[in-house]
């Protein structure tokens, strides 16, 4: 489907500078955000234990929830919050089951007997050191997605498209990661999966421009890499703004009407994808200028290329002939 004017080249890169700055601002802002406010993280990182409740017969009185716990030494600073409606409510502590029991369910259905009829809807109990390895398998899942990602453009493209690359996916994950501290996201598996999932989504609108890139500086009139950047990425703005707003359009369902289980998720993903469809254009694209990448030289070297794939071909026939 084509929306815009296949003809028609925009001067994209003429807007850099100023989505440079704003990139920076958000980029620089995400990293003073982790290392004044930090992340949140939920039970699955940082052990403990939730428990859901539901209440049938009226609103769930959390003053009075508040009030019982507060008087219990063990769990006075659990956090309780409304999760959905005001029926339902999340209790979550860091103490686990050793230190109440083997039915941490039961214990808090005692706590809460005579505030009215409810039920016990989920537990979740992770142990600290379960938390403490799911967190550090995150973190390495990432950081092997992105060594993984900078090998495979090295493969297919050459190491300036591999390093623009791995630059933006980088930038991306530090703003995502600033965004989930801003809004104080409880950082989870389901937050990793949106994380993975962005970074996914990012690299594959980078590399659609990429591929159109590296086939105009083969076939292209210009001979500046910004008219080439230009040319490639308005000959791909329909297929980008098709994924981004189909995918979006998914993305705002589950936001409206997934409920607060995949809350975190979806609001991490609209903002990746806004993100990631940015960086693709104004960040990795510009980046490859940096890494001194030269149109003429580049078709320089495809000639000498297919000089030499020539040359080998005609040795080959000749020898197959018998003169050599």
């Amino acid at each position: 489907m084509q929306i815009f004017d296949k003809g028609k080249i925009y001067n994209f890169m003429g807007m850099r500078w100023i989505m440079f700055i704003i990139s920076a601002i958000l980029f620089f802002g995400s990293i003073g955000l982790l290392f004044t406010k930090g992340l949140s993280y939920g039970i699955d990182f940082a052990g403990g234990t939730l428990i859901q409740v539901k209440y049938h017969d009226k609103d769930a009185p959390i003053d009075l929830i508040r009030e019982r716990f507060s008087t219990n030494e063990i769990l006075k600073n659990a956090s309780i919050t409304e999760f959905g409606s005001a029926s339902e409510i999340t209790i979550r502590y860091t103490t686990t089951s050793d230190s109440l029991g083997n039915n941490p369910g039961a214990f808090v259905s005692e706590i809460l007997k005579g505030t009215g009829e409810f039920e016990i809807r989920r537990v979740d109990v992770v142990g600290p050191k379960i938390g403490s390895e799911l967190r550090e398998k995150g973190i390495m899942a990432v950081a092997v997605s992105l060594v993984l990602i900078l090998i495979y453009i090295g493969v297919r493209f050459e190491w300036r498209f591999a390093l623009a690359a791995i630059l933006s996916e980088i930038h991306d994950v530090v703003i995502v990661l600033g965004a989930i501290s801003l809004l104080s996201i409880d950082v989870n598996l389901d937050t990793l999966a949106a994380i993975l999932t962005v970074l996914g989504y990012s690299l594959n609108d980078t590399i659609i421009i990429f591929d159109r890139i590296r086939e105009r500086v083969k076939e292209s009139k210009f001979i500046k890499l910004f008219e080439v950047i230009n040319e490639s990425v308005s000959l791909t703005l329909s297929r980008t703004l098709m994924t981004s707003v189909t995918t979006l359009l998914a993305v705002f369902t589950l936001f409206f009407y997934g409920g607060d289980m995949i809350h975190g998720f979806s609001v991490i993903m609209i903002i990746g994808i806004l993100i990631g469809t940015m960086s693709s254009v104004f960040i990795a694209a510009p980046m490859l200028s940096w890494f001194r990448f030269s149109v003429e030289n580049y078709r320089a070297s495809i000639v000498t290329k297919e000089l030499r794939k020539k040359e080998k071909e005609k040795l080959r026939a000749m020898y197959e002939k018998g003169t050599v």
